[in-house]
């Protein structure tokens, strides 16, 4: 999950999603529109009798004050709630076997970050009808998947590109939320598959933007264009606008694959 404002845990059972699976909570920065369900959402987790532990992502200051909330209102949870701190640098927070999550520093009116989530190469698909013609052993499989060749007993080199076939595309999502414009946000997010940044605001409210720590959809779209993002996600829009379709329609302007943000929106990554 990335960032928990009120109403976090309602939209989790309207969209069906098993809070079982939650383990990693990720905070771009402490501005209660942005953390303020954190509370509600750790009791309803206890209530369901959740094990193992729950790590939130966040800056020293979150630590401090959420471990004061939750040593108040969530004492009793069945899980262990574990913080790691991070700060507003470039730095990688989190890796795993098959994801790796980094940090971008932001420009809003507190400290905030932009997270980075890059899916680890995948290793390479067997070709069985390949293998079985060159009777290749079952315990060079892994071998294979991971790109060596096979060497037959008399030397002879079979290439692994005879035996397997290009892995599945590892996938990648850029999360950028409440910063103004950063025309060099672009080089440090690189081409991810979706980008999300905010677009509180369209262009004739540009002179608002920055003072507020904001973008406008058509700077959003210019650092979409200028990562090489396959996709933008719009979102944050500010309350003063009554139709929404207007950010995607400016963004558009300047990068034409766009997505309207909506409550229970889904995405298919790949």
């Amino acid at each position: 999950m990335v960032d928990c404002g009120e109403g976090a845990q309602l939209g989790m059972m309207r969209q069906r999603l098993p809070f079982t699976r939650l383990r990693h909570i990720f905070l771009t920065h402490l501005h209660g529109d942005h953390v303020f369900g954190l509370p509600g959402l750790m009791g309803t987790l206890a209530l369901g009798g959740n094990g193992g532990d729950i790590t939130i992502h966040t800056f020293e200051e979150g630590k401090k004050q959420l471990s004061a909330i939750f040593n108040y209102f969530n004492r009793d949870t069945p899980f262990d709630i574990k913080f790691n701190v991070i700060k507003p640098e470039e730095a990688v927070i989190l890796e795993t076997k098959s994801l790796t999550v980094r940090t971008i520093p932001l420009k809003h009116r507190v400290d905030t970050v932009g997270f980075v989530f890059e899916e680890k190469p995948n290793l390479r698909h067997i070709n069985s009808e390949m293998t079985k013609f060159h009777e290749v052993p079952h315990y060079m499989m892994n071998s294979l998947k991971e790109g060596m060749d096979f060497i037959r007993p008399d030397g002879t080199v079979v290439p692994n590109s005879v035996l397997t076939n290009d892995p599945t595309p590892s996938l990648s999502y850029a999360h950028m939320s409440d910063t103004m414009y950063m025309p060099e946000l672009a080089e440090k997010i690189g081409p991810v598959d979706l980008l999300f940044h905010e677009t509180t605001y369209l262009e004739d409210h540009a002179a608002m933007a920055a003072p507020r720590g904001h973008s406008t959809a058509r700077q959003a779209a210019m650092v979409a264009r200028d990562a090489g993002a396959k996709r933008l996600l719009t979102g944050h829009y500010s309350s003063r606008y009554n139709d929404d379709s207007l950010f995607a329609k400016e963004a558009s302007e300047i990068f034409p694959n766009v997505i309207l943000n909506k409550e229970g929106l889904k995405i298919d990554l790949g």
